[in-house]
């Protein structure tokens, strides 16, 4: 099974200036855990996740929330882990695996056209473990 059978055909993603109170809200509105950032022409410049943005959040008072000038660019994970779309489930399980990552963004030619995540992994395994009910 490939890559693009299983993972979210929505790359929820961000500017390199959005700011990070921004960041978590658009990560709250859309229920995920991290979110992908693209330069002018799409392309991944990096990646910036729940835990990077609460961090920072914790270390700003409520002043410095309104007044602040951070952006995701000053905080983004740079080393973003990307897969071929095309490629094959294990592919990404063992990426996943071997760069201590909890999702990938999925390319189709340098462009960003979904994302998979170990929950996804599991719940591909999940279901082919289950047996229908006879009646």
């Amino acid at each position: 099974m490939k890559i693009k059978d299983v993972m979210n055909q929505e790359v929820i993603s961000i500017s390199e200036n959005t700011t990070p109170i921004e960041a978590f809200e658009k990560m709250y509105k859309n229920g995920v855990r991290r979110l992908f950032v693209l330069d002018k022409e799409g392309t991944p410049s990096g990646v910036v996740s729940y835990s990077d943005l609460i961090g920072v959040l914790n270390h700003l008072s409520d002043f410095d929330k309104e007044n602040n000038e951070e952006t995701i660019a000053d905080i983004m994970t740079t080393n973003i882990v990307t897969v071929n779309a095309q490629e094959e489930i294990k592919n990404a399980a063992n990426l996943m695996l071997r760069a201590d990552v909890s999702g990938l963004l999925a390319l189709d030619r340098k462009k960003p056209v979904g994302v998979i995540t170990k929950t996804d992994i599991c719940r591909l395994v999940a279901a082919s473990f289950l047996v229908p009910k006879k009646e």
